[in-house]
């Protein structure tokens, strides 16, 4: 286990008020899961591909992560560069959910909570990566992923989703397909601080880019959306370009020192909750957090 303090940023004068004891009962967070889609940089390999339909950072030598800016308008987290994610809908706990791969209860295991939990968080992970940039982690068996999602009906039903006219489990089924379980790596556990009056209870997932599938950034919740340089984002994080959260940061360190996209995906890592606390640092709040 590591001790390590994050500055506040942009969360700094909330987390004054919670140190100076101006503070209110903390609300119970909310069930969310947030997923890491990686590839290889195209500087791997030479292949010099641009799946990305934008820049491309042909130049990229490691591993890539799809990341998103969240526009300045949104209540939790404005400005402020995510993964692909958010909260559990009560309808992701379908049962009659078309699944493939390790089961929930395997799930369940594997995360530390109780089965039903389980398969509500990973379909949040697959529908919500679906619905913020067009990646679709299901098939039409527990062996194929859908390879071209090009066809204007796919946006259709990203729409309603969004709007809560389905869920996903009907999407699945009329379909005709399986989510794919298998695809997606558990990759940790945050919990947001006291003193944040929105609170989330957050899986991290990483999943691999399927082959054939381009992610977009036709989402309303961000203002830019694409591949990312690790290494280019944590140094504009370091000079204060770039607003990353306690948690993202330790994400996108993970990815910048994997060895390869599959390395990453194959590495589970402990679901055991890391919840911040609020401490005064030589006067200064901090947040402090216990990483397994």
């Amino acid at each position: 286990m590591a001790v390590r303090d994050f500055a506040p940023g942009v969360l700094g004068p909330q987390a004054a008020e919670w140190l100076a004891g101006r503070r209110s009962e903390p609300v119970e967070p909310r069930y969310a899961a947030t997923v890491m889609l990686v590839r290889d940089g195209s500087g791997r390999d030479g292949s010099g591909r641009d799946g990305s339909g934008g820049d491309g950072q042909d130049d990229v030598a490691g591993v890539e992560v799809f990341m998103l800016r969240r526009v300045a308008t949104m209540a939790f987290a404005p400005r402020t560069w995510v993964f692909p994610g958010g909260g559990v809908d009560p309808r992701d706990d379908a049962h009659d959910l078309p699944w493939a791969g390790p089961q929930p209860r395997e799930w369940a295991a594997l995360m530390g909570c109780e089965e039903g939990l389980a398969r509500a968080l990973v379909c949040a992970a697959v529908r919500e990566v679906f619905e913020e940039c067009g990646v679709l982690l299901a098939g039409p068996s527990s062996e194929t992923v859908v390879a071209d999602l090009r066809d204007p009906e796919w946006d259709v039903e990203r729409a309603a989703l969004l709007s809560k006219e389905q869920s996903f489990a009907e999407l699945l089924l009329r379909r005709g397909l399986v989510l794919r379980s298998d695809l997606l790596s558990p990759q940790g556990r945050w919990v947001t601080p006291d003193f944040e009056p929105r609170r989330y209870d957050t899986f991290f997932f990483a999943a691999l880019l399927p082959d054939g599938q381009i992610p977009d950034d036709d989402t309303s919740e961000a203002d830019h959306a694409d591949w990312t340089d690790p290494a280019e984002l944590l140094a504009a994080y370091a000079m204060g370009e770039a607003i990353l959260l306690p948690p993202t940061v330790v994400s996108v360190e993970r990815v910048l020192e994997a060895t390869s996209a599959a390395e990453l995906v194959a590495t589970a890592k402990p679901s055991r909750a890391v919840v911040p606390q609020i401490v005064e640092v030589a006067g200064q709040p901090m947040i402090r957090a216990d990483l397994p």
